[in-house]
């Protein structure tokens, strides 16, 4: 794998990679990248996740994200490891429903994905805005497949991944868990997040981090 490390300003930078996703039901997703200043709020979102949730993302039990995970969370863009969070306006308030991270493998050329939503805000395409999101984002970076793994039994998972056009194929090392595959469709040139085309080519990313 190809390292893919951003220094501070050039995290800083990556403000400007926010997607503005409208849903099916008419309200406003928007979907940026993880700062170093959002420790507090992802910990207040996994712990507002119910058990079962939380044991379907972190793959075990646990009542938050582990300070490893959170720390590999926050630097966004180190050893090509990327998280972003979704947000929605409560009240004038900016609340986050779901969030995700994505590792890319240069060599493989593909994205190994896990995102949540908050068990309140299901229902209403954030899940499937969430994923498509990440496939831009992947696509941006060069990637070409898209894999992902979860539980046999969670449902909302196997869902979403049906939904957007996964496979399923039995995970290598445990029968409990189920794997998900999606090759891109199209090539870097045609992606649709608004803010990732003039990152199409990651040459132009790298440019514009090392600019900052």
């Amino acid at each position: 794998m190809v390292a893919f490390s951003v220094s501070q300003a050039g995290l800083n930078a990556l403000g400007r990679f926010t997607d503005v996703v409208r849903l099916r039901t008419g309200e406003t997703l928007i979907i940026r990248f993880v700062t170093l200043g959002d420790g507090d709020v992802l910990q207040f979102y996994f712990r507002s996740l119910s058990q079962q949730s939380r044991y379907n993302r972190l793959m075990g039990a646990a009542s938050e994200l582990p300070p490893s995970e959170l720390d590999k969370t926050l630097h966004v863009g180190e050893n090509s490891r990327f998280a972003v969070i979704a947000e929605m306006k409560v009240d004038g308030v900016s609340t986050v429903v779901g969030e995700a991270r994505y590792s890319y493998d240069a060599e493989a050329r593909s994205s190994e994905f896990g995102l949540s939503i908050g068990d309140a805000w299901r229902g209403r395409g954030i899940g499937s805005a969430i994923l498509m999101n990440l496939e831009c984002r992947s696509a941006a970076l060069g990637a070409v497949r898209m894999v992902g793994e979860t539980f046999r039994n969670n449902e909302q998972m196997i869902g979403l991944a049906r939904k957007s056009g996964y496979e399923f194929v039995p995970a290598p090392y445990d029968w409990r868990h189920v794997r998900l595959e999606k090759t891109l469709q199209g090539g870097r040139a045609d992606i649709p997040c608004e803010s990732w085309k003039d990152a199409a080519i990651i040459d132009q990313l790298h440019a514009a981090l090392a600019a900052a």
